[in-house]
């Protein structure tokens, strides 16, 4: 049997993973940085794809700016990092679901960015001590072009937690 000599040209694994990785990295509208991301199983399987970018919504709303002297005009607390997105993109997303979240503190821009990229629907928030920061209002403006409702709870039940002790 005669051996098929285009096996031998094939490129690596590593090659093509690194290169699907770059071509992802091409979809970024970063116009300083473009970074991609692939994500492969232990069969070579790829699992999930991702590159930076804005969170979901509308990538002209968000600045894209570096040098700004003022943080809440610069990129680096909106965009959402390849690394992350080819993460969330692993999971099963959370779109059409309606999803609330609920959490005892507003979410700083980090955790908004990654609300927005899951597509969950609704915030619920009980305390907002940092609601005069800049980074609480970049959250509340991440959130509003994610078009994610945010509503503050009020507890109107007082309630303990008692863990029971662990004995080791």
């Amino acid at each position: 049997m005669k051996k098929n000599s285009k096996l031998n040209k094939a490129i690596s694994w590593d090659d093509y993973f690194m290169g699907l990785a770059k071509l992802s990295a091409l979809r970024s509208k970063d116009p300083s940085t473009q970074v991609g991301a692939c994500i492969v199983n232990r069969q070579n399987h790829i699992i999930g794809m991702g590159y930076n970018g804005m969170p979901n919504g509308e990538d002209e709303l968000f600045p894209w700016e570096s040098n700004s002297s003022d943080e809440k005009d610069n990129k680096y607390p909106y965009v959402m990092h390849a690394e992350v997105n080819a993460i969330l993109n692993t999971s099963v997303m959370l779109q059409n679901s309606n999803a609330t979240i609920y959490t005892s503190l507003f979410p700083c821009s980090n955790c908004a960015k990654i609300i927005v990229q899951s597509q969950i629907k609704e915030l619920v928030y009980e305390d907002d001590k940092y609601h005069d920061t800049k980074d609480a209002e970049i959250s509340r403006y991440i959130l509003e072009t994610g078009k994610v409702k945010v509503r503050k709870h009020k507890t109107s039940v007082e309630f303990t937690l008692n863990f029971p002790k662990n004995d080791f």
